[in-house]
């Protein structure tokens, strides 16, 4: 791979925590580039209240074409309204979510248009076969079955659960900790992924992003803007960082620095590095003492496998 390359990123802020988890994205993305010797060039529009307050509008015409002409878009707000502005300049055809567990993680992986069915089964084999090499094929009908059949040709070694929808669901909702890779049809995609988001603790922390075969995707937590504790420094920066992660990997085909990420993020988890939010009592980090930890522990995670 060529080490010089250079990849231009719309940061879109908003109000509310926006601002804090962006802020701390940047700093993660640029550490990533710096291990992985490749250069960011942010571009900060703006967007949402932010972009009200400052022209009067939430999605400025310049901010659409800095989105347009990015790379990748990193949203800090996924559920702003605006947002769905600048999801209509791109053309978007699949998405994938990281669910991050108590005891795991997950990547939910589904078509925007049904045409795009068999690349999104081919992308999940690929990722199963980067991570625990066990895909959960969620689906029905002849062409499904066939997709999956293909893939499984092509991919030896791949563990492949077959569900229902009437199976799948439950097991999300319970055990989601069992799964590795779920691919899905786009009638299913919104609701396995709202269960697999939610389940029945409240210690899921989740990213996502929209891709496009040919134009830069957009990538986001799923959290909403929390005005109560925006300017605190307790907002939980987790599931900014895994969807920087998910940039890094997907959006700009990064896949070690986004590995080294995504895993800098589990090990100060995994090491009890809690936001308010996470931590049930005693002393509590703040969205600053947590990335500051992921910075620390970034050396460490950092991968050189690349996969294709």
């Amino acid at each position: 791979m060529n080490r010089s390359k250079s990849y231009s990123v719309a940061c879109l802020a908003g109000d509310g925590i926006g601002p804090e988890l962006m802020a701390e994205a940047s700093r993660a993305l640029h550490e990533a580039a710096r291990l992985h010797g490749f250069q960011l060039d942010e571009v900060h529009a703006p967007f949402a209240g932010e972009a009200v307050s400052r022209h009067g509008h939430p999605l400025p015409a310049a901010t659409r074409a800095a989105c347009r002409e990015a790379d990748a878009v990193l949203v800090a707000l996924t559920r702003e309204p605006a947002l769905e502005g600048v999801k209509a300049e791109l053309d978007l055809t699949w998405r994938i979510q990281r669910v991050r567990l108590p005891a795991g993680d997950l990547a939910i992986v589904s078509p925007l248009d049904d045409q795009y069915e068999p690349f999104v089964v081919a992308r999940a084999f690929d990722l199963a076969r980067e991570r625990r090499g066990r895909v959960a094929a969620v689906g029905q009908g002849e062409a499904w079955d066939a997709f999956v059949e293909f893939e499984v040709d092509r991919h030896p070694g791949v563990e492949v659960d077959r569900l229902p929808l009437s199976k799948a669901l439950p097991r999300l909702m319970e055990t989601a900790e069992e799964f590795c890779v779920v691919v899905t049809q786009l009638a299913h995609a919104e609701l396995i992924s709202d269960l697999a988001a939610t389940g029945n603790d409240d210690a899921r922390i989740v990213a996502s992003g929209r891709l496009s075969h040919d134009g830069p995707g957009v990538f986001g937590p799923t959290h909403g803007s929390a005005p109560d504790i925006a300017g605190q420094g307790v907002a939980n920066p987790s599931g900014m960082l895994l969807a920087a992660a998910l940039l890094l990997s997907e959006g700009l085909g990064e896949r070690a620095a986004g590995r080294t990420l995504e895993r800098a993020v589990s090990h100060a988890l995994a090491a009890g590095v809690r936001t308010p939010d996470l931590r049930g009592s005693g002393p509590a980090a703040t969205t600053r003492d947590f990335m500051d930890a992921v910075l620390a522990l970034m050396p460490s995670a950092r991968t050189d496998v690349e996969f294709v």
